[in-house]
């Protein structure tokens, strides 16, 4: 029987097509590792085509630090509706769309509305105010939260024209004690970096709340 140093070492021709076969292999497997998530490639969608990569139209917001130094009241025991208020700035131009579009009565052309802006910043405002309630040790905060969820969450979008109101409309609120945080945008997209664009007001009974917003209207 022939031993392993009997036989003879394998030819350049067989080690080339052995280093090809495991080539083939690993490009084969490391496809399906990639089109499956494992391994880097980008993100797929549902019918397994790239997904676009939205991270230059993320719309990000710097923390206002003024407004951590807040006393917050304690409405847990009022009986009546909470709600939250979210108050635009409408002078930004944040209502104003990226396309125009031929009126069909006028022939004139008009801006589109762009509200993808004003949603985000609202968001940030509404998380922003959640987050300052939930992370008060005051016991007082956690039943105000309760109270808002059991009506609903209620929240209302309002209007101003100026930096200037946002920030009096905020200190209003805050000599209330109820929790008044305003977002400024971080300047990723058509807004000058720390504007202030949104103050969210809120959650507090719906009394109180109208002490401070109650004059301004709709968006």
């Amino acid at each position: 029987m022939a031993t392993v140093s009997d036989r003879s070492p394998p030819t350049t021709a067989a080690i080339a097509i052995a280093t090809a076969i495991i080539a083939g292999l690993g490009g084969f497997f490391l496809g399906q590792a990639s089109s499956l998530g494992v391994v880097g490639g980008g993100k797929k969608s549902a019918d397994g085509k790239p997904a676009e990569d939205s991270s230059d139209e993320e719309d990000d917001e710097e923390e206002d630090t003024e407004d951590g130094k807040q006393t917050l009241g304690d409405f847990s025991n009022v009986n009546e509706e909470c709600k939250l208020v979210l108050v635009v700035r409408t002078d930004l131009g944040m209502t104003k769309g990226w396309w125009t579009l031929l009126s069909k009565n006028s022939q004139e052309f008009f801006n589109t509305p762009h509200t993808g802006k004003i949603a985000a910043q609202c968001g940030h405002a509404t998380l922003a105010c959640y987050k300052k309630l939930l992370k008060s040790t005051d016991p007082a905060q956690a039943r105000l939260l309760q109270q808002w969820e059991r009506y609903g969450q209620a929240k209302v979008a309002l209007q101003v024209k100026s930096e200037d109101e946002l920030e009096m409309l905020q200190a209003q609120a805050m000599s209330l004690g109820i929790c008044a945080h305003i977002i400024h945008d971080a300047g990723r997209t058509q807004i000058a970096s720390g504007s202030a664009t949104v103050l969210g007001v809120g959650p507090a009974p719906k009394s109180k709340i109208d002490q401070v917003s109650g004059h301004l209207k709709l968006l």
